[in-house]
C-alpha cells in the first residue's frame, strides 16, 4: 500500500525535483510543473508516453493541454497528499521530456 511520504523522504526525493523545475502546489500537497514543447503534437506525444507509464503503475495525472504546454500536478489522492508514486511519476515526466 502506498503510503504519504514522511518528512525526511520529502527531503530527499523532493529536493531534486524542485531542483528540475517542479514545484510545491499552493492550493493542495501535490507538486506541479509546466512542460513547454516545440509544437501540439510533441506534447501529446510526450503525454500519450507518459500516460502509458502512469496507467502501467496506476498513478494518474492532474494535467491540462494547450497547444504546445502541458500543466502537470502529482498528488496521490488515496493518501491525501504526495507520495513516492508521484515522485517516481515526476522523475519518469522528466526523463521523457528530455
Amino acid at each position: 500500500m502506498t503510503e504519504k511520504l514522511s518528512d525526511t523522504a520529502r527531503k530527499t526525493t523532493l529536493d531534486p525535483l524542485l531542483a528540475e523545475g517542479w514545484q510545491m502546489a499552493e492550493d493542495k500537497d501535490a507538486i506541479t510543473k509546466t512542460f513547454k514543447f516545440d509544437n501540439f503534437t510533441e506534447a501529446f506525444g510526450w503525454m500519450t508516453r507518459a500516460a502509458i507509464w502512469a496507467e502501467k503503475w496506476n498513478h494518474h495525472p492532474e494535467w491540462f493541454n494547450v497547444y504546445n504546454t502541458v500543466n502537470v500536478t502529482l498528488t496521490t489522492h488515496d493518501v491525501g497528499g504526495l507520495s513516492s508514486l508521484d515522485v517516481k511519476l515526476a522523475r519518469k515526466m522528466d526523463t521523457l521530456a528530455g
